[in-house]
């Protein structure tokens, strides 16, 4: 997925954390109750390149998500404007903006330096309602915001460089800012332009970063210490930024230390976790192998205390990661080997992760050995029987193929060829900025085929890999009842199961669907539409692989949507689903079922039998309780409207975790409304699922901390994220509604986790 991928938080909590437990704040004590709601932002910047959509140069943003900005070039190219939060407090009419002519590419690109008087003063002044523009001290735009100011407290984040905390690609700064203050008060034209950079004149600022003797440091300590990330660098006076990966972040939450272009960035501390040793060297009286041992220890300790974080689901070794879609998926030379987005900066400057598996429980992490603009794709053997890589490539503006060098996958080569993406012109059938992205290769005789993800996904074919690629047509050969031929198409995962072929996709509103059918004439012909997620898209971009058993293998991302604690303040996010192996039964419809891999992390297991759950009853199981276990319970419905599982309760009945079948809408529930006191979605998950006349109702759960995932007699499942705030959320219950119902056997294991941490 691409353009329309959901954003990420590339603020790197948990490196904020271990600073914060490493370096504590040695910040004297301020006066807390600082308010202000008139203020001008001040920064004597130059932007690198006039193309940049939305770099962000001063930010102040508080509460999460609420910011007040100077911003170069979101609405319109080349202006300045100042940014907010939804536009909320911008003008969006730029038509008479000033656009700027002159880059540094086109200045100084020889020169490596900007004279002083080069440097362009840019000042934001909020009064009021009246917001005010002024460009070396002459109006550039005035006007009075639609909505209310904001008032910022001495909890605000400043940022230099990003626009906001949660901002998409589109945010980054190109360029070098010399100077940036803050004022707790407007500023008229006159003070504004008797300010001069790196000079204290005129009144106070509230804050001030003037990036002299290398430091990133507040001279007024009012919002505590500031940390460089990414490439960020102070050089020569003055804060570089690269567009890509650099911003400055301050705020009173970070220790106040001076960072300079010889320290070690925020993000350059947390590749020590991730990526290995970095090859600058180390000096004692800086970051030694002592300190990185500790940084290692303090990281694991965070993630191993958190009450959220999956024990046997396959999780994100650190960092937050969105998108954090399965790729490459392939049973090789005796392992399991699946690959993952990470996020290496910005949202589209990702890495493929790599884990492989013996056993789809236990998995080990591998070098990264395909970077830079990685989008969805899958693994497939070429004509050679070589593992090759069908995947999106961001920069090269297509989709692109890359064969292994080793049978551990460790090593990728990139086709000379690439992109493999036809070229079109303006009316041709599948031209235009949604025509193609998420490939799907495969290997059919002598030819090569790929779908082509999108709003009106494609196949194309070559004799060989190198090309050429030719369209073949729309994928569709029609649609199904109810569902529109332009539903986007996006992760496809096509493959044959049984006697048909199946489609298994996201579109990025619906989550994971599939369409069973027959794969004639180089075109789908679909036949059954299902889905996986019904009630939100948190079930997405799935992947899937068949392996020496001869089994169809799948995983999804298990979303943490915004605003869910585990998202961010624990400073990860990234979760597979439980494998589903899926089949067709002999009705033709899809089976999915856990693999049986799982049963080995069973232990402590506990039994009832024979048990009749009355007419709206609750019956507690009080040897059986915990937040990492799996439950297998039969259920006769004799009379029952409703009947299953209550899981995740707490004591006082005020957090629940509802599984159940609904015999009169004929569908199986999850429902999250009361899962935690504060955060997740409040939704009742329901999923179409009919027992035939007689049938025993078969609920298998899995509950793995903040994931529980439902099978319902290998026909349903469901997937959800729960956040339980209680420490006693941990009791489970059998119950029945509108009748009663009889449980023949009920079977409970805790479950052992198989992650490091």
């Amino acid at each position: 997925m691409v353009a329309k991928r959901l954003g990420f938080l590339p603020v790197l909590l948990v490196g904020l954390l271990l600073v914060l437990f490493l370096f504590p704040s040695n910040t004297t004590a301020q006066d807390s109750s600082l308010s202000f709601t008139d203020k001008t932002l001040v920064a004597w910047v130059f932007p690198r390149t006039l193309k940049q959509r939305g770099g962000g140069v001063l930010s102040l943003e508080y509460p999460r998500g609420t910011f007040d900005a100077l911003v170069f070039g979101e609405v319109k190219d080349a202006r300045w404007m100042a940014g907010s939060n939804g536009l909320a407090r911008t003008q969006q009419d730029q038509e008479d903006y000033l656009a700027e002519t002159v880059s540094y590419h086109d200045l100084a690109w020889r020169r490596k330096s900007l004279d002083v008087d080069e440097m362009i003063q840019m000042a934001v002044v909020y009064e009021g309602k009246q917001v005010t523009i002024y460009r070396d001290g002459e109006i550039y735009a005035q006007y009075n915001m639609t909505s209310a100011p904001v008032t910022f407290t001495r909890d605000t984040l400043i940022l230099l460089g990003r626009r906001h905390v949660d901002a998409d690609d589109m945010c980054l700064f190109y360029g070098t800012i010399d100077d940036a203050r803050i004022y707790a008060h407007a500023l008229d034209a006159k003070t504004i332009l008797s300010l001069k950079p790196n000079v204290r004149t005129g009144p106070e600022p509230l804050a001030w970063w003037s990036f002299e003797d290398g430091c990133a440091e507040d001279h007024m300590n009012t919002f505590g210490g500031s940390v460089l990330v990414g490439r960020a660098r102070v050089v020569d006076g003055r804060l570089r930024l690269d567009g890509e990966t650099s911003y400055m972040i301050a705020g009173a939450m970070l220790p106040k230390m001076a960072m300079t272009a010889d320290l070690w960035s925020f993000d350059e501390r947390d590749k020590v976790v991730t990526r290995g040793i970095p090859k600058t060297a180390m000096t004692a009286d800086l970051w030694t192998f002592t300190q990185i041992n500790l940084n290692l220890r303090t990281y694991r300790e965070i993630m191993l205390l958190d009450r959220y974080r999956p024990g046997y689901h396959l999780v994100c070794p650190e960092g937050v990661n969105r998108p954090f879609d399965a790729n490459g998926a392939i049973f090789w030379k005796g392992r399991y080997h699946l690959f993952y987005i990470y996020n290496n900066g910005t949202d589209f400057d990702n890495d493929w992760g790599h884990v492989s598996s013996v056993d789809l429980v236990h998995w080990r992490q591998h070098p990264t050995g395909l970077k830079s603009g990685m989008f969805s794709g899958n693994c497939f053997l070429n004509k050679e029987g070589v593992p090759t890589m069908c995947y999106h490539q961001q920069f090269l503006g297509g989709n692109s193929l890359a064969v292994a060098l080793d049978d551990q996958l460790n090593n990728w080569k990139k086709l000379d060829s690439n992109p493999i993406t036809p070229k079109t012109k303006p009316g041709d059938e599948h031209h235009g900025k949604y025509a193609s992205w998420d490939p799907y290769g495969w290997l059919e005789g002598d030819t090569y085929y790929a779908v082509f993800g999108g709003r009106r996904p494609a196949i194309v074919k070559s004799e060989s890999m190198a090309g050429p690629w030719n369209y073949v047509g729309d994928l569709f050969a029609h649609g199904v009842e109810g569902i529109s031929l332009g539903e986007d198409v996006s992760c496809p995962d096509f493959f044959k199961i049984g006697n048909k072929h199946m489609l298994l996709c996201i579109s990025h509103h619906r989550g994971a669907y599939y369409y069973l059918g027959e794969w004639q004439n180089e075109q789908l012909h679909p036949e059954l539409f299902g889905q996986m997620s019904w009630v939100d898209n948190s079930f997405f971009a799935p992947r899937s692989l068949l392996d020496d058993k001869g089994r169809r293998i799948m995983w999804a991302w298990l979303l943490d949507l915004p605003g869910i604690k585990a998202w961010a303040p624990s400073g990860w996010s990234g979760t597979m689903s439980l494998p589903r192996v899926l089949s067709l039964g002999e009705d033709g419809t899809l089976r999915m079922r856990p693999p049986c891999e799982f049963n080995r992390l069973r232990y402590n297991a506990r039994e009832q039998s024979n048990l009749t759950l009355a007419t709206d009853s609750q019956v507690p199981l009080k040897d059986v309780r915990g937040d990492s276990m799996e439950l297998m319970i039969e259920m006769t419905l004799d009379s029952a409207q409703q009947c299953g599982v209550e899981v995740c309760a707490s004591a006082d009945g005020s957090e629940k975790t509802l599984v159940f079948y609904d015999a009169a809408e004929k569908k199986l529930k999850v429902d999250t409304r009361k899962s935690s006191l504060e955060h997740g979605p409040k939704v009742v998950e329901a999923a179409p699922f009919v027992l035939r006349d007689g049938e025993v109702l078969t609920l298998r759960i899995y509950v793995d901390k903040s994931v529980i995932e439902v099978f319902a007699n290998d026909r349903q499942a469901i997937a959800r994220r729960i956040y339980p705030t209680h420490q006693d959320s941990v009791n489970v219950s059998l119950f029945s509604n509108g009748g009663s119902t009889r449980v023949p056997i009920m079977r409970a294991w805790d479950m052992m986790p198989s992650n490091a941490y």
